[in-house]
């Protein structure tokens, strides 16, 4: 009885590893990413010029994401400022609780404000959720343009092009670490 409580726990331990040693080179990443961000423009009424007016972004291609009540999730991504990019990073994150599932999705999370950019940027490489900041997870009606929308936030995600099913998301405790290859 207690391996089988205990295979969850390895299932995502072995996941976290296999795709924690198979990091991706910076022109594969700007490559998910500018898929990623076509995408996005479809899906998203006025997303182009909404992404146009922030500060700068995190474009995460392809997040995956497991859990049966530990989970874990894992991506890499590129901070963008005026659509150049400027670093890279990998998000990671753990937990414990009522989840179960498995679904692979794009994140990008808007930076508006400068202060917010020079906290993310001045964090010495390793930035984390609810200890060095927020994220707030965007709600908008598919048939209104976004950059009609306004969020008070200093940073907020938008999460798209999901694949599979996952009994819960938040953003509490990920970390993200500067990619240096």
């Amino acid at each position: 009885m207690t391996r089988l409580k205990s295979l969850p726990l390895l299932l995502v331990m072995l996941l976290a590893f296999s795709t924690l040693s198979v990091a991706s080179s910076k022109s594969s990443i700007d490559n998910d990413a500018n898929e990623a961000l076509e995408t996005f423009y479809k899906e998203v009424g006025g997303g182009k010029n909404y992404l146009n007016k922030v500060k700068a972004y995190l474009v995460f291609p392809d997040i995956k994401e497991a859990g049966m009540f530990f989970g874990g999730k894992y991506g890499e991504g590129v901070l963008r400022i005026g659509n150049t990019s400027k670093a890279y990073y990998s998000i990671t994150s753990a937990s414990v609780g009522m989840q179960m599932g498995a679904q692979m999705y794009s994140m990008i999370i808007a930076i508006t404000s400068d202060a917010a950019l020079n906290k993310f940027l001045l964090s010495d490489d390793e930035w984390e959720t609810d200890v060095d900041g927020k994220i707030a997870i965007a709600e908008w009606n598919s048939k209104e343009e976004l950059d009609d929308n306004e969020f008070d936030d200093d940073m907020v995600a938008f999460v798209f092009d999901s694949k599979g099913m996952m009994g819960s998301f938040t953003m509490e405790g990920t970390r993200f670490k500067r990619i240096k290859k």
